[in-house]
């Protein structure tokens, strides 16, 4: 039954008979005996059948749930047998909005230095991908947004705050507006603007506060990488919006600046996200413990405050 249930979880995520088969080291007749035996014992139908797959039934939705769930179950227990008998081991996998990037190396350095023979892989995904991620045991923990859309049936650890900036060529900016040493969203909004992807839960949070200000902005160009963000400001194409911990990685320049966006003063909770489960993965409780001892939130705030020295004196 647990062979039948990875079949079809790989026909899911492949959306192909053949590529699933080859994802599982089977024939591709193997894997359809495989769940049309499934679908025998059940009583039901999980496939909808054609020329190629189409897809499942409400019933096959179902089942795949479950199997999710069972398979998943089963690895977190395999991963808490090997716990007992060598610690914690296995391969982490972390999710992360773009905008959280920055905050990572905060996340596992401490995590590495305490298990420093689990392999971690990190992806850069958008929130919702996230949640998907978490609920189909394809990652063990995620670092994401907490409070403005938050996740279900997690359990979470805040790490910092996140605050928003316009990043522009001085150039490009009113020197009063510069000399004000903040910008009012209203005011950004009447500039040429790169925005991240509508996916991303960050371009939707600037989307709301132009919003609270009574304006709609039509983004002049769109990305989901937020160091694109400030190589598009650095070559002058446009302004941009940008989160505090992009300041972090990138140098401060002589003809960009970076202003605190105001009116309305915006910051949402960041943070890192499990699956609510008991007991708790193995590896994402690892993690959560690594974050907790080792004051993650404090390093990062501190890490933002050094950075933005350079860019308050670049305003003056």
């Amino acid at each position: 039954m647990f062979r039948k249930f990875v079949y079809l979880l790989a026909l899911s995520r492949e959306k192909h008979f053949g590529r699933a088969a080859e994802s599982c080291h089977v024939s591709q007749p193997t894997l359809s005996n495989a769940i049309r035996q499934l679908e025998e014992e059940l009583q039901v139908p999980i496939v909808e059948r054609g020329q190629k797959f189409e897809g499942f039934t409400p019933e096959g939705m179902k089942v795949l749930e479950y199997a999710r769930r069972i398979v998943g179950e089963r690895d977190n227990l395999r991963h808490e047998l090997l716990a007992l008998a060598q610690g914690v081991t296995g391969h982490l996998r972390l999710g992360a909005i773009p905008t959280a990037l920055p905050a990572v190396p905060h996340v596992l350095t401490p995590f590495a230095t305490r298990f420093p023979h689990i392999r971690s892989s990190i992806v850069s995904l958008s929130s919702r991908e996230i949640q998907r991620g978490l609920d189909e045991f394809e990652l063990d923990a995620a670092i994401t947004y907490l409070d403005n859309e938050p996740l279900n049936n997690v359990r979470t650890l805040p790490l910092y705050t996140e605050r928003y900036y316009l990043l522009a060529r001085r150039d490009e900016l009113p020197e009063e507006l510069v000399a004000q040493g903040a910008v009012a969203w209203e005011k950004a909004a009447d500039l040429r603007l790169c925005l991240l992807t509508p996916d991303m839960q960050n371009r939707r949070i600037a989307d709301t506060a132009f919003r609270m200000t009574g304006r709609t902005v039509q983004a002049a160009m769109e990305t989901n990488s937020i160091v694109s963000l400030y190589t598009i400001v650095r070559t002058g194409t446009c302004a941009s919006i940008v989160p505090g911990q992009l300041l972090t990685v990138v140098p401060p320049h002589a003809d960009i600046i970076a202003l605190p966006l105001v009116d309305p003063e915006l910051s949402h909770v960041v943070g890192l996200a499990y699956a609510d489960r008991d007991p708790p993965p193995p590896l994402a409780r690892a993690l959560a413990v690594a974050a907790s001892d080792a004051d993650i939130a404090q390093r990062i705030a501190i890490s933002v405050a050094e950075a933005m020295i350079p860019w308050r004196v670049a305003i003056r």
